[in-house]
């Protein structure tokens, strides 16, 4: 079936009220029809719900759908886009590991690779994603994952995604893709021969800012880089703190560890409230991703051609370095997400106070349009050399180009660039 149809039918099997929107259940508890039930739930030996920091019913609706439309074989949603992140890579990882990141991704998961993750012992080191060859001087036997952004946040980049594949694949590195902007809609990674793909689903999923989450996608692939190897111990010893359990034995690997060991023991569980938020979300994502993208290309050629622009970031612009890569990798559009270079930290900051109909959000993927100046939001926190690395100059600005007409957006970015 098309993702179209996908979005509005997977994952849902009608109980016995045949509603046909999603239940919510809000519950934090199941009953047991017995001890022996509530045994065989709790040992795996019987699928069903045995409380809501595991699993919950709506919840389960969500992850499949998101699932399928990714391509995936497995996913555990999660309190926040961060989380899922978080959980990803700690999935992997213990202390004396290391892994890459891409330097041109989103500023928050740039602090929690070199500090958060730094303080529990594992080492983070970047490279650029048009120079993947990088990748084998930085990769030792510690290196547990690959990570990077399908478009990344601000500087709009696509990755060359099948070398640094094909690397990964050589050095047998799991690799996790952060889809965010591109949504399951425009890209989907796994079925690039990506393992693990994360969503916060905070932004185009919900596609109106109401409600915080995010997912975690295990990709088929996934299992053959777990499965027996030295890398990922503990995926082939038994989990000690789950009834002896090996991972590596299960359909899902890699999901089934995110659930039954950092949902349970650290909690950042999603809301089946917000689950249900996403489900309405999803129903018209295609239809949304379509003309987010419509609308941000013609922005981008509208600014391409105005006198205070030094340079535009939009892969679909044939001008743009990414744009062989976004031919390449993004079929249906290449998302609603685009920046451009003013050249000077206060006319930026000018352009950004001016706009009426932009709002001033340091969000992205809302129906609503926002305008945000990075420098001195999102990455201020960063370096001035980690600031070049992910592609942030002071006078960048950063559009998450909504569902209004055009002709209005446009009106209004020129009238505050006067």
């Amino acid at each position: 079936m098309k993702k179209e149809t996908l979005a509005l039918h997977a994952g849902y099997k009608k109980d016995t009220q045949k509603t046909m929107a999603v239940p919510i259940y809000m519950s934090t508890a199941y009953e047991f029809e017995s001890t022996q039930e509530a045994a065989d739930l709790f040992s795996l030996k019987k699928e069903g719900n045995i409380y809501t920091r595991i699993g919950n019913p709506t919840t389960k609706v969500f992850e499949e759908r998101f699932s399928i439309l990714e391509g995936g074989v497995g996913a555990v949603a999660t309190a926040s886009g961060m989380a899922a992140i978080t959980y990803a890579i700690l999935n992997l990882c213990e202390a004396g590991d290391n892994i890459l990141f891409a330097s041109q991704v989103y500023g928050g998961s740039v602090t929690l690779f070199t500090h958060t993750l730094k303080r529990l012992g594992v080492e983070a080191k970047s490279f650029d994603v048009h120079n993947p060859q990088k990748i084998k001087e930085l990769a030792n036997k510690n290196t547990k994952a690959i990570f990077f952004e399908t478009i990344s946040n601000p500087s709009i980049t696509v990755p060359d995604f099948e070398e640094i594949i094909k690397i990964a694949n050589d050095l047998g590195v799991v690799t996790v893709v952060d889809n965010t902007v591109a949504t399951p809609i425009l890209c989907n990674p796994l079925e690039l021969g990506v393992d693990v793909v994360v969503h916060s689903a905070s932004k185009y999923t919900t596609g109106q800012g109401l409600a915080l989450g995010g997912i975690v996608v295990e990709g088929e692939n996934a299992k053959k880089k777990l499965k027996n190897k030295q890398r990922y111990p503990f995926f082939n010893t038994p989990d000690l703190s789950y009834h002896g359990l090996i991972y590596s034995q299960l359909k899902t690997p890699f999901s089934s560890r995110v659930r039954l060991a950092f949902l349970r023991d650290m909690g950042a569980v999603l809301s089946p409230f917000n689950s249900w938020l996403f489900i309405q979300g999803l129903e018209h994502l295609a239809l949304r991703m379509k003309k987010h993208s419509e609308n941000a290309l013609e922005i981008a050629k509208w600014l391409q051609n105005h006198p205070k622009v030094k340079k535009v970031n939009y892969p679909l612009l044939e001008t743009d370095i990414n744009y062989p890569y976004a031919k390449k990798y993004l079929k249906e559009g290449a998302s609603g997400l685009l920046s451009f270079d003013v050249g000077d930290f206060e006319e930026a900051k000018k352009i950004a106070n001016k706009v009426k109909l932009f709002s001033k959000v340091v969000n992205i993927g809302d129906s609503k349009s926002i305008i945000t100046h990075p420098a001195s939001t999102t990455h201020q926190q960063l370096t001035p050399q980690e600031l070049k690395e992910a592609g942030v100059s002071e006078g960048l600005i950063r559009l998450s180009v909504g569902l209004e007409a055009v002709e209005d957006l446009i009106k209004d970015l020129e009238e505050a660039m006067r």
